[in-house]
């Protein structure tokens, strides 16, 4: 991709181009200027992986009262129910919205298709094959492109908020583009970036969701919601990419083996592999935990054969596909799979219009802590959070007075040979690698006390490692008055690597110091230590710089 001049003020700033920054990009008023950034290309993210579809309550026997009980009941507790009633009642519209836009989700007759998944009462899920996350991105994609008022930055790394020092208001972003960093001015800025996967050793999320809004959020004094909850999918592939192996499998009769080819599932449950997601994932995870010595890279084996082959043929053939792409033949051997970081129910905290508590920064998408998802996100219901709470952006209103020529600023330099660069590099790549394999092993799917407060202790150590290093005392020091342009080797890849490991250490920390405050177990987060349900913690974990505090109890009743 050739470069582009980036202007150094937008009306509005939207990081990220999954489902939520490109559906907030064409909602925004046409008449304001926007700057759409993604670090990879406007094609790679979390949505254009996803494999389900989205909800809504379209059926004649569907109702979107139907959705939102079956949206609470999966949240344990901790849904707001106001946001939940949003999000059922508006996606009716938002769904029409794309059909007009053009995404072709499949059809029965000349009705879009509704299929069931987990925890839903009705067939309520719209789909476009298996693919529908791809289906939707690419044909938002083709449909920003188009838009005069949006200048699409590929490859370009957001570093921090730029917020006004006399009122705290965000006014832009830091930002990493062709060697160099620049401040952008804007009137709004919208964190679309997904989740943070990448923390956890064994993750379904593609290599860019690092958790970078909700560390840069963070950093400047966003408050934080529910960082423990972590949804874990039990079954998925051990090769790059993490593909979901789907449970239709095990209910048609694949079984669970270790190494030995026993069925160690009924250890743990009664109903072996047909237990819930949440207890197939724990007997997995304390499986490996007792026999392998690196269980975080460890698998197990789902074996298929026992079913017929022409039920394999006619039921699984985008498994069959993917497998035979990795060298397994799913009808003579085994899949290797095991537990793996699929959705991050916390995120930075939102209204119904997407405001955070710092004036002029917003929040779309699994960034977000909307209060849809609770403790345990209902299945099929992030597409459409990216798309209901996107289309708010449509009222957005701002000053567009409050921008003003700016000076330009001092242009500093950071270089370094690469006998100079090759210490920070493998000190940096040893830290990308060590922090997912720390933090799956002591916050993922089963925690305790102190093992949860050993990682924190050694996240806290790395932290300050990482603040030493001569890059990091060079950007870390840098002011909107200044500019910068580093001469370092292969500079887009290493200060991606440093950016990036900066979020994860932010969100590792995070990560454990929530499911250490958290003394019970609820939803997607575990502890061996509280394994029961507490009814003092109907409540929302909320965090503010270094300050982790409880919500009132939250009001969930079902009607």
């Amino acid at each position: 991709m050739s470069p582009i001049n980036i202007k150094n003020q937008f009306d509005v700033i939207v990081v990220g181009a999954g489902a939520a920054g490109l559906y907030t990009a064409l909602c925004i008023p046409a008449d304001l200027q926007i700057g759409l950034i993604t670090k990879e290309t406007v094609s790679l993210s979390a949505s254009d992986w996803a494999q389900g579809g989205i909800a809504c309550a379209i059926a004649p026997e569907d109702s979107p009262y139907l959705h939102i009980e079956d949206t609470m009941q999966a949240g344990v507790g901790l849904c707001d129910r106001p946001a939940v009633e949003f999000l059922a009642k508006l996606a009716p519209s938002c769904i029409q919205s794309l059909v007009n836009l053009g995404v072709a989700f499949d059809r029965h007759n000349n009705h879009l298709a509704l299929t069931l998944e987990a925890a839903h009462s009705r067939h309520r899920v719209l789909h476009a094959a298996d693919t529908t996350g791809r289906e939707v991105t690419t044909t938002l994609t083709s449909q920003v492109l188009r838009q005069k008022n949006i200048q699409v930055i590929q490859q370009a790394l957001a570093l921090s908020l730029w917020l006004e020092p006399e009122t705290g208001r965000c006014q832009g972003i830091s930002l990493f583009y062709e060697g160099q960093v620049k401040w952008i001015r804007a009137n709004a800025v919208v964190l679309a970036t997904g989740g943070g996967g990448q923390v956890f050793a064994q993750s379904t999320n593609p290599a860019v969701s690092t958790g970078d809004g909700v560390a840069i959020a963070w950093r400047s004094g966003a408050i934080l919601r529910d960082l423990e909850f972590v949804q874990f999918h039990p079954t998925a592939l051990t090769k790059p990419g993490r593909f979901l192996i789907s449970e239709a499998v095990r209910g048609e009769g694949a079984h669970l083996v270790d190494n030995d080819g026993r069925r160690f599932a009924f250890d743990y449950h009664p109903a072996g592999e047909l237990a819930p997601r949440d207890v197939v994932s724990r007997a997995i995870f304390s499986h490996l935990q007792r026999t392998s010595s690196d269980p975080a890279t460890a698998h197990v084996w789902l074996d298929m054969r026992p079913i017929p082959a022409e039920k394999i043929r006619h039921r699984f053939p985008n498994i069959i596909k993917v497998c035979q792409q990795w060298g397994v033949d799913v009808f003579c051997q085994p899949i290797p799979v095991a537990p793996a970081a699929h959705y991050w129910m916390g995120g930075i905290a939102t209204d119904l219009m997407n405001r955070t508590n710092i004036p002029g920064l917003y929040a779309v998408g699994e960034t977000a802590s909307t209060g849809v998802h609770g403790a345990n996100r209902l299945a099929s219901n992030s597409l459409l959070e990216c798309i209901v709470f996107g289309a708010q952006m449509a009222h957005l209103q701002i000053e567009k007075s409050r921008l003003v020529d700016l000076p330009e600023p001092t242009m500093r330099e950071f270089s370094a040979d690469l006998a100079a660069w090759q210490p920070q590099q493998e000190h940096l790549e040893l830290l990308r690698d060590k922090i997912p394999r720390l933090v799956w092993q002591s916050a993922g799917i089963c925690r305790e006390k102190s093992s949860l407060e050993t990682a924190i202790a050694t996240i806290e150590s790395w932290q300050q490692d990482y603040i030493s290093l001569p890059v990091s005392q060079f950007l870390l020091s840098l002011r909107p008055t200044e500019s910068a342009r580093l001469e370092i080797p292969d500079v887009e890849r290493q200060l991606r690597l440093w950016a990036e490991t900066r979020n994860l250490l932010d969100v590792a920390f995070l990560i454990l110091k929530s499911a250490a405050f958290r003394t019970e177990s609820r939803g997607g987060h575990y502890r061996l230590d509280y394994p029961q349900l507490e009814p003092d913690w109907q409540v929302h974990t909320l965090v503010q710089q270094n300050n982790w505090w409880k919500s009132p109890v939250v009001n969930y009743q079902l009607s």
